[in-house]
């Protein structure tokens, strides 16, 4: 999978841009002058919203009435052709022929983007390495998507019951019904819980040995799903069991606080290095490794499984880390495209192989 070339007009800051690029393409400037948007335009050609914001409106260049993307891309040594226009919805084509949704170029096109603000996924709270590996399994696994809402539909109405109990209405039979929902909740958690579990098994791997890369083999990285029990090694069966002991066993805590405590809803995933926990031990440098890893094992497990390479879209990748980690992801990232910006001029001259964009005002300089 490879992306040719790009016309852009009215897109952001972007009038009008034309690019042909090659395998590693770096995007420099000053910061507000157009490197992130485009990233963002090639983004959206994989059915994507956009990683910036969920409203089309705010793509199209200020005074316009639309904005335009067209790109040029080879997959499985084809020559294609794929078209969004952008007025109040995006709109698609393939080679000349409309889409439904613009959603549907994702069966083409793929690409796994970074950006600055994916690194709450480390100082943050759980729910951001939880989306991670949700997002990961919806792509991969198109009923995970519905198995996701079933378990937050139940999850709503059991945390709906409880408030009922608590506010003292028809306490006992609603007690009853309450078995019902644990029952439904445990049915639904243990499935996620044993699909994120096999996720991390199969991503671990891959994710080490980039991860030694990046750090030259100096330090090492590992996952851990923390569900409230150890999940590894055990069937769906039993998962669904012992999550529903546990569900049973704080019940009448959940009936005074209103709220579900025990489920994947809670799950936190521990990314480590070595052996500590990211959020609390790890450097700037070290956390912009982790994810950076993290996005470059996503990919390729989805290249593994679409059999396709993914292209990477990297956002100011560059910054807070070392020239050695540099160097890794400027030279030694083969066989997949690459976009990457950067501020510092001097990264740019550390690629040996590959081109350079200058972006000011929107234009190419």
């Amino acid at each position: 999978m490879k992306i040719n070339s790009i016309n852009i007009q009215n897109y952001r800051n972007i009038e009008n841009m034309s690019l042909e690029f090659d395998d590693v393409n770096i995007i420099y400037g000053e910061n507000a002058q157009g490197k992130t948007n485009l990233l963002e335009a090639i983004y959206l050609f994989c059915g994507a919203k956009s990683f910036r914001t969920s409203k089309d409106s705010e793509l199209v260049r200020f005074g316009s009435e639309f904005a335009s993307l067209e790109i040029s891309f080879t997959n499985e040594s084809r020559e294609q052709n794929a078209k969004i226009v952008i007025n109040k919805r995006r709109k698609a084509s393939l080679n000349g022929i409309e889409k439904k949704s613009a959603f549907e170029l994702s069966d083409e096109i793929k690409a796994v983007v970074f950006s600055p603000v994916h690194l709450s996924m480390i100082k943050d709270g759980p729910e951001m390495r939880r989306k991670f590996v949700d997002n990961a399994l919806c792509q991969l696994k198109p009923k995970y998507k519905i198995l996701y809402k079933e378990y937050y539909k139940t999850l709503k109405q059991r945390n709906s019951l409880l408030k009922e109990i608590s506010a003292g209405k028809k306490y006992d039979a609603y007690i009853d019904m309450l078995s019902v929902w644990n029952e439904g909740l445990a049915k639904y958690g243990a499935k996620i819980i044993y699909q994120r579990q096999k996720y991390i098994e199969a991503l671990t791997p891959v994710l080490c040995e980039i991860y030694e890369g990046l750090s030259s083999g100096r330090e090492k990285i590992s996952l851990c799903l923390s569900c409230g029990f150890d999940s590894q090694n055990l069937s769906c069966t039993e998962i669904e069991e012992r999550l529903l002991n546990l569900i049973n066993e704080k019940q009448k805590n959940d009936i005074i606080t209103s709220q579900s405590s025990v489920g994947p809803h809670r799950d936190d995933i521990n990314i480590l290095i070595n052996g500590n926990n990211s959020r609390s031990f790890a450097s700037q440098g070290q956390q912009r490794s982790c994810v950076i890893a993290l996005k470059l094992a996503e990919a390729s497990l989805i290249d593994k499984i679409c059999n396709s390479k993914s292209i990477i879209l990297l956002d100011d990748v560059l910054s807070e880390l070392d020239e050695m980690r540099q160097d890794y992801i400027l030279n030694k990232i083969d066989d997949r495209q690459l976009f990457i910006t950067c501020c510092d001029v001097a990264s740019v001259l550390r690629l040996k192989n590959g081109k350079t964009f200058c972006i000011k005002k929107g234009a190419l300089s």
